[in-house]
Parts: structure tokens; sequence; C-alpha cells
């Protein structure tokens, strides 16, 4: 099978694409390099096709689409408080850039497409846990984007019959998360904040909980949404249906590193929701999916991968 992969050289897509490849399959990475790394990519060099190209370019997309069996759309601006701060540049991409990838899908014949969704679709919904027939309520320019994003793949799939399926991700963690980024996820600057020797920032009392999914949890997930019969035209949460908050996360992580940690707490950040925690018995009926890296083994492999990554620039400890 051909894969093409958006924002296939980013944290989740390249995990993504060392799976496809070490499954056999032919992928296509397309990206722009934006938020994407060459190095993520390393592992399969020379195994995969790179497309240097946006998806806010539509012939971009045509071209990186021909032939292809599956997309599975990752390119995006990810970030709730860059969404806060830029809107426009978070429409542009996240929802000029899906509709283009759906019509070059839909031009290509393309088997089906499987967008990367979000679970900040959910807004502050205070019940818990998150269920796929919950009334969406985004509080974020980046929850709205994603929103509009699973309904263009679902009317793609109404009007033109282009198979779609549409999977919101919870909080996902591990390697290749880049944590020099202001706009990262909380767990990687975690860990560089720990390997630097400064003081962790949690915006917020800490007391605020998230469903941390580990990458190889989203991985199989995705490609189970690929192929996975009768899954066309549905949403399912892709989590771990348990929920921590960041101070016991920090408990845990001075238990792993072994190392005291002592955070700083700074106003909580605007579009950022309280608790989140995923119902994923949908998932499982329909994809037969699993999550199968429990948290605190997740984030033992991910504090492995940190330390051999940048231990040689963070020394201090």
């Amino acid at each position: 099978m051909r894969y093409l992969v958006t924002g296939g050289a980013g944290f989740i897509g390249s995990n993504i694409v060392d799976e496809l490849v070490r499954r056999g399959h032919k992928v296509v990475v397309l990206d722009d390099f934006s938020g994407g790394k060459e190095d993520n990519l390393a592992s399969v060099r020379g195994k995969v096709e790179i497309a240097h190209g946006t998806i806010c370019d539509l012939e971009d997309l045509q071209r990186a689409c021909a032939g292809a069996d599956y997309v599975v759309h990752l390119g995006a601006r990810t970030s709730v408080p860059r969404s806060v701060k830029d809107p426009l540049e978070t429409n542009r991409v996240n929802v000029d850039g899906t509709l283009n990838v759906l019509v070059a899908a839909r031009d290509a014949r393309v088997g089906r497409v499987v967008f990367a969704a979000s679970s900040s679709a959910y807004g502050e919904t205070p019940t818990l846990p998150k269920r796929e027939t919950m009334p969406p309520a985004p509080i974020s320019p980046y929850g709205v984007s994603k929103l509009v994003g699973e309904m263009y793949a679902q009317v793609f799939g109404r009007v033109y019959g282009l198979e779609n399926v549409c999977l919101r991700y919870f909080n996902v963690f591990g390697p290749r998360q880049d944590p020099t980024s202001q706009y990262s996820g909380v767990l990687s600057r975690f860990m560089l904040a720990i390997l630097d020797g400064a003081q962790p920032v949690v915006f917020g009392d800490g007391e605020q909980s998230r469903d941390f999914t580990y990458v190889d949890n989203v991985v199989d997930a995705t490609l189970r949404a690929c192929e996975a019969p009768g899954a066309s035209g549905m949403v399912f949460n892709v989590g771990t249906a348990s929920r921590i908050t960041l101070n016991q996360t920090l408990k845990l992580l001075e238990k792993i590193t072994a190392k005291p940690i002592h955070a700083k707490y700074d106003p909580p950040r605007p579009g950022d929701i309280l608790h989140s925690q995923a119902d994923i018995e949908l998932a499982r009926k329909v994809l037969g999916y699993q999550p199968r890296v429990g948290f605190e083994e997740g984030l033992r492999k991910t504090w492995e991968w940190y330390c051999k990554t940048y231990e040689k620039t963070y020394a201090k400890n």
C-alpha cells in the first residue's frame, strides 16, 4: 500500500512513518519543515519519498497524493497558545490546508483519509470522560480549526464519497516531541527543564489533569483507522481512558529521574482547559484499539530518549 503522510517529519508523523516502513508500505512524506525536522526521518532516509511542500498549496498536495491508497493528515499548526496569538495563521493552515488535503485526496481517488483531530473540540465541558456524542464546544481558535476539519472531512464523505476517519488525539507525548519550542507539549518542556537543572513551569495550580497518551498508542490507533471496516465517517477518541494531574506527574518524574523537582507556577494560559479524559469505548469496538503503553512506562521511555538526545546540550545535572 502507498501512504501519504502530511506533516510526516513532525513528532507524531515521523513515528507513524517509522511504523509504516517497518510494515513494508510505500510512504510519501509531505512537510514544509516549519515544525518537523529532517532528523526525525533519519532512520527511514532512503526508504521513503520526501516531498518538500505545504498543505497550503493545492498543487503540492496533488503531486504528493498521486497513487496514494491512504492519506494520514497530520500537517497543522498544533498549539492552543499560538492559535490565540495568531488565529489567522491557524485558520490558514488548519482549515484551508485541510480543505486542500481533502480536495487533492478526492481528485486522486484516495481510498481513505485519516484526519488528526483534537480533544480540544470538547472545550471546557465539565463531564468526564469525554464522549464522541457530546456537543463540541471549543474554547480556542485551535479547537475551532480542528473541529472545522472534522466537519469538512465528513462532508466530503457525504458529498463526494471520500472515506474519512477523524481521530481526536488526547495529549500525545513521547520521543521526538520538540521541547525547545514555547508551544510544545508540557511533558517535553518539563523534561528539558529537569535536564537543564531549571524549574519546570506550570501554568495554573497544577491540579489540572490530562489524559496523557504515549505516541505508540496513537500510531496504533491511526493505522487501525486507515483500514478498519465500517469506520468511515466516524469520529473517535484516542487516549487511555485515565487522567493524572500535572502535580502528580511532577512527583512521578521525581521518581523516574531521581532528581528533586521544584516547579514554578505561573498564571493560567488563555484557551487551556482544566481537565481532559477520553472515553475510548467506541475506538475499542470499531477500531479494535487498546492502549498498549501505560503512562508511567511511556514517561520512562520518553525520559530515556530525552536524556540520550539532549544530555550533551543540557549536562548541568
